[in-house]
């Protein structure tokens, strides 16, 4: 994974009022924490950050002051109506520790034929994996799985460096379900021939 690069500012004031004076400005408001370090409370250039948030649980590198300090994100907030970030917690990484990220689960084949469904029990798994080489998904393939059939958490290859994470590996990720043609009730017949 890439990292991306920002220049953050150390913010001073604090509140609401501080906060909508940056966002006018084009900065958002963040906090950094982590490594049991007091938090620093800094503003980031929107544009730049909402390009960098497009890509889930991206490293970012940060200039603060002169020093470089890596982080990921842990929270975004955005705004309801607009959708912009108005807020975003980052997590302190180092150089080779390992961190817990959520990834997403993507799917690869066709489900054997006959209508059946998938379903998506979980649309993330818990991975374990070095800070500087998060993986950006899991991919399974459900080439030729019948109704009935399902995926474990523990059945999903993980990407290499990366190990499982999930509190229980045997939860399931996703179910093949058959798909049911819904016939008319009798009770429906009778109204529509009354109507």
């Amino acid at each position: 994974m890439a990292e991306i690069k920002l220049n953050a500012e150390v913010r001073t004031e604090f509140g609401k009022g501080a906060a909508r004076r940056s966002r006018r400005a084009n900065l958002v408001p963040a906090v950094i924490y982590g490594h049991g370090a007091e938090s620093v409370h800094i503003s980031l250039p929107a544009h730049q950050l909402q390009l960098a948030l497009r890509t889930a649980n991206v490293l970012i590198g940060l200039e603060i002051d002169g020093k470089d300090v890596l982080v990921i994100p842990k929270a975004v907030q955005r705004n309801a109506l607009k959708g912009n970030i108005e807020h975003v917690d980052l997590l302190t990484v180092k150089r080779g520790e390992k961190v817990n990220v959520e990834v997403a689960v993507h799917v690869e084949g066709e489900l054997a034929p006959g209508g059946n469904l998938l379903e998506y029990v979980m649309n993330t798994l818990l991975v374990e994996a070095e800070a500087t080489h998060i993986p950006n998904s899991v991919t399974v393939s459900i080439a030729g799985l019948d109704a009935g059939a399902s995926i474990l958490a523990k059945d999903i290859p993980m990407p290499s460096g990366s190990v499982l994470a999930e509190a229980d590996p045997d939860a399931v990720v996703l179910a093949v379900v058959a798909a049911q043609s819904e016939e008319p009730s009798a009770e429906g017949d009778a109204e529509g021939s009354e109507a």
